[in-house]
């Protein structure tokens, strides 16, 4: 069952948001983990962002649960990625699998989801094991920025969850793509070379293409749809 939030934790979640904006992502993860380790995880595509937020906990706190959900569609380099992570910074990202694998979860469906019913792929695939994760933490951090989309343009430092029932704190939200590839840049992060490719927002490989020049950075995910987000971080369910 999904936990919820009293009106009393929802108004201290609000304040500590407010408090917490113009702080540094530093100051941001320090203050999560210092309220809710070893509660605490990240959920992580491998992004730019989320590469950096690794970075981050590396050093503030290397024992926090990091892991990638892996939904049988990833790109070879994003796997390949995950593991040069784990290599330069000593810590082990976990891959969060859905019970059943690409081949029984395509035969069971009469091939694949995606091509007629992405949102269910997406809830299968993602957000089911991400509710099956999120039991056993109160807070989670994700890479989400304000200026990457119109949809995640409000987002703020933290804010209850109510969809996995954990707070959740978004340390770049205030940050811009410059500012994240500046620090990737300055301090040597690994990333995924699609990036190098034209390919600024990486998911899974049948549902992700490249951008043309002058598109938004997420143009690439469910291009020919109106699907804009997987479903982690909307209300929809």
């Amino acid at each position: 069952m999904v936990r919820t939030a009293s009106l009393e934790e929802l108004g201290w979640i609000a304040e500590q948001s407010r408090r917490l904006e113009g702080c540094s992502p530093e100051e941001i993860l320090t203050w999560a983990v210092e309220r809710y380790f070893p509660r605490f995880t990240m959920a992580t595509g491998l992004g730019p962002e989320g590469c950096v937020i690794i970075s981050m906990l590396a050093k503030i706190e290397p024992r926090s649960y990091i892991f990638n959900l892996d939904t049988g569609y990833q790109f070879r380099e994003t796997l390949e990625l995950r593991d040069r992570m784990n290599e330069k910074y000593g810590i082990q990202i976990d891959l969060q699998r859905p019970e059943l694998s690409v081949l029984d979860y395509e035969r069971l469906h009469g091939g694949p989801v995606y091509t007629h019913d992405s949102d269910r792929c997406c809830h299968d695939r993602k957000i089911a094991v991400l509710h099956r994760v999120a039991m056993d933490y109160d807070a989670w951090a994700t890479g989400i920025r304000r200026d990457q989309s119109p949809t995640r343009a409000d987002t703020p430092i933290v804010k209850w969850d109510k969809k996995f029932g954990l707070v959740k704190v978004s340390p770049l939200a205030c940050w811009t793509k410059k500012d994240v590839w500046k620090r990737i840049l300055d301090e040597q992060v690994p990333y995924n070379p699609l990036h190098d490719q034209n390919y600024p927002s990486v998911g899974c490989q049948p549902c992700t293409r490249a951008v043309q020049p002058g598109e938004d950075e997420r143009a690439g995910r469910w291009s020919g749809s109106t699907k804009t987000e997987c479903g982690l971080h909307t209300g929809k369910d």
